[in-house]
């Protein structure tokens, strides 16, 4: 059974950081393109940021470039987001999700994904 699990959500002030944990199982980890999305209330869910295989590559929606990193460890099947410099519109559930196998490309849209975390919450406080 594959999961993906999430943590290290919190509050946190605007201008402040916080970085998200997903720990993976039941697959074999390298071989994923590993993505994170988050949806707030009344909204669609939306692509964050992906990393390759190797993690070598990452891609980021425009809204979070310069203050989101992704990063991932394959020998502990984690892969991490680093977000600094929050913004309130940052306040939303952040999810963990496994792209579907066979891809060359780091790619946006949900349905592409296979496997997903249960998400974790993060609030912006002002």
């Amino acid at each position: 059974q594959v999961q993906l699990v999430e943590s290290g959500g919190g509050v946190v002030q605007a201008g402040g950081s916080l970085t998200l944990s997903c720990a993976a199982s039941g697959l074999v980890f390298p071989n994923y393109f590993m993505a994170w999305f988050r949806q707030a209330p009344g909204k669609e869910r939306e692509f964050v940021a992906g990393i390759n295989r190797g993690g070598g590559f990452a891609r980021y929606t425009d809204s979070v470039k310069g203050r989101f990193t992704i990063s991932r460890n394959n020998a502990k099947n984690m892969v991490y987001l680093e977000m600094n410099s929050l913004k309130l519109e940052d306040t939303a559930v952040f999810f963990c999700a496994a792209q579907t196998p066979g891809l060359d490309s780091i790619l946006q849209h949900p349905g592409e994904y296979t496997y997903w975390g249960q998400g974790t919450r993060v609030t912006v406080s002002p």
